[in-house]
């Protein structure tokens, strides 16, 4: 009898010493999730039905189409540039250290290769298309196949999020709410109009749709059924992908009949700060300054009484160009001046080959933006026109730096460097 006593009060104590071992667990587990998240979870779900909600309906959202859009969704905190409520938005500091390499490094052989060899597979087998897309609109199918390739590897490159969850979070709480507010308004209307449904809405980690990789906004401008289906379907259809993608640079301007420029030679007489959208000269003028093309070949007939642009991506450490203003047309899908120049170089090396640039990229780079930065400061209390004050050295920084250095005594580069850095704190 007192055996069996004894096992059960040792049983009973095993029990408690196990119940509070998963209460402690249990404890700890729930410690360990912040309570800020389902604090920010609540204030999301407020925001919809509080903030977003009314003035989706202003807009002709039903009910519907907003609770399917938001249906499951809450804030993903691991996407860039979030400002959690109660917070100040400040400049990362990982991108501001971050190093600004040569922009050779933006050409990498491999993969400006993938884009043409991909571009000139896929020639062949979208070749009426192409030439369907190109007599509607006038942008050659060169240009439509290396931004696709470029943007999305030619579709091959999954869209791994909800674009409701993507836009939702940086409405939310994002460095540009504003922004992505109006895109989330868009994207509803996306729905709204059956033009897609809520579960094919898949998107980049910035909320850009489909193989063009557009923002909502865009889709909504410049998306086409092109094969005809009724259905404007820039995920899998594509023609629709091509034909989007050619009518958003029609609607920027895109010139036909005219490329995107020509690589060229540039005399020392003629200074690196003329480079920019806003310098631009007849290519006869630019051509009687002693500019030429390089290997040889003349300008067209055809070019010579029209507009062109200096362009300088690494001041006189890399290639020079004359750009058209179909160029700057191209920097209307990303301003980047070294996307527009990969795009037309890509699209050339698809309909004429693979050959590199005649030129060649110096030995620059190796700053941090941080340092661009504060040379970019520098010029501006100069009264220096610099663009943004970004660690970007835009084309607006660059002729700055010509011009700076030009009445300095300096050799004229345009382009940054550590020596340049330190002369101008």
């Amino acid at each position: 009898m007192s055996g069996r006593t004894e096992g059960g009060a040792a049983e009973r104590n095993l029990r408690n010493v196990v119940s509070a071992f998963l209460l402690a667990a249990l404890t700890s587990l729930l410690l360990s999730v912040p309570a800020s998240a389902a604090t920010i979870n609540d204030q999301f779900r407020a925001w919809l039905q509080d903030d977003l909600w009314p003035q989706a309906k202003a807009k002709g959202i039903s009910r519907h189409t907003f609770d399917a859009a938001f249906d499951g969704i809450n804030p993903n905190l691991k996407l860039p540039d979030l400002v959690k409520p109660g917070e100040k938005a400040t400049t990362p500091q990982k991108q501001l250290q971050a190093e600004f390499g040569s922009p050779g490094a933006y050409f990498a052989e491999k993969t400006v290769l993938a884009v043409t060899a991909g571009g000139r597979a896929r020639e062949a087998t979208n070749a009426r298309t192409l030439a369907a897309i190109e007599k509607r609109y006038g942008v050659p199918g060169e240009v439509l196949l290396a931004i696709w390739g470029r943007e999305t590897g030619f579709g091959a490159a999954k869209m791994p999020y909800d674009a409701f969850e993507v836009l939702g979070t940086k409405a939310f709480m994002s460095t540009k709410k504003d922004f992505f507010r109006t895109e989330l308004l868009a994207a509803l209307e996306i729905v709204e109009r059956g033009l897609a449904p809520v579960g094919a809405m898949k998107s980049s980690w910035a909320g850009a749709l489909g193989q063009p990789q557009f923002m909502p906004t865009s889709f909504l401008k410049h998306a086409v059924d092109f094969d005809g289906d009724g259905r404007v379907d820039i995920w899998n259809s594509t023609p629709d992908v091509l034909a989007s993608i050619a009518n958003y640079l029609v609607h920027y301007g895109w010139v036909k009949g005219r490329g995107w420029g020509f690589e060229v030679t540039v005399p020392d007489q003629v200074s690196c700060a003329l480079e920019g959208p806003d310098q631009g000269k007849k290519i006869a003028e630019w051509a009687a300054m002693g500019i030429k093309r390089v290997g040889g070949k003349p300008f067209p007939t055809s070019e010579l009484k029209s507009e062109g642009f200096l362009l300088m991506p690494a001041g006189r450490s890399g290639p020079a160009f004359i750009a058209t203003p179909n160029f700057y047309v191209l920097k209307e899908y990303n301003t980047s001046d070294l996307y527009a120049l990969f795009i037309g170089h890509g699209a050339d090396r698809i309909a004429h080959g693979d050959s590199n640039f005649a030129g060649s990229w110096g030995a620059v780079g190796g700053l941090h933006r941080s340092d661009i930065a504060a040379l970019q400061r520098a010029l501006q209390a100069k009264g220096y026109d610099v663009g943004s004050v970004d660690g970007l050295p835009g084309f607006k920084t660059r002729r700055s730096i010509g011009t700076w250095q030009a009445k300095n005594g300096r050799a004229v580069s345009c382009f940054p460097d550590a020596e340049l850095v330190t002369a101008l704190k």
